[in-house]
């Protein structure tokens, strides 16, 4: 079977998004692997084996063409409110607060967060499915 490892994002200032990782989510640098042409950041915490990574393209000067998908990455938080207030308090803009809840039984809440580069993150609420 197939196991879920990372997943790879690039950005163009490494610093700003290892700081924005750090803050937001928690995670620190696992790994670092430096090239000549770019650079591989790998980022986790202890909640998860799981990691995100960075790609820094050495020569890259404009932003990302994120495209007009909606591809986004998810965590989920034990207290989804406090996380929400706290997002806040770090300027991070975090979206509303949603309750989705479709056919009128809740699948899940959640916010949606913006990284430097303008990734979407799901935040969900520790429950039901992502418990």
């Amino acid at each position: 079977m197939a196991k879920a490892i990372h997943s790879m994002i690039r950005v163009l200032d490494e610093g700003r998004s290892v700081d924005f990782y750090r803050r937001a989510f928690g995670l620190e640098v696992a790994d670092r692997l430096d090239f000549s042409g770019f650079t591989l950041v790998y980022l986790s915490n202890d909640e998860t084996g799981f990691e995100v990574e960075l790609t820094v393209n050495k020569d890259r000067t404009e932003p990302y063409d994120l495209g007009d998908g909606y591809g986004h990455l998810a965590v989920s938080v034990a207290d989804l409110d406090t996380e929400h207030a706290r997002f806040e308090a770090e300027g991070f803009n975090p979206r509303k607060l949603v309750e989705f809840a479709p056919d009128g039984k809740k699948i899940a809440r959640f916010f949606f967060v913006a990284d430097p580069d303008g990734y979407q993150i799901e935040v969900l609420e520790r429950s039901g499915r992502f418990a």
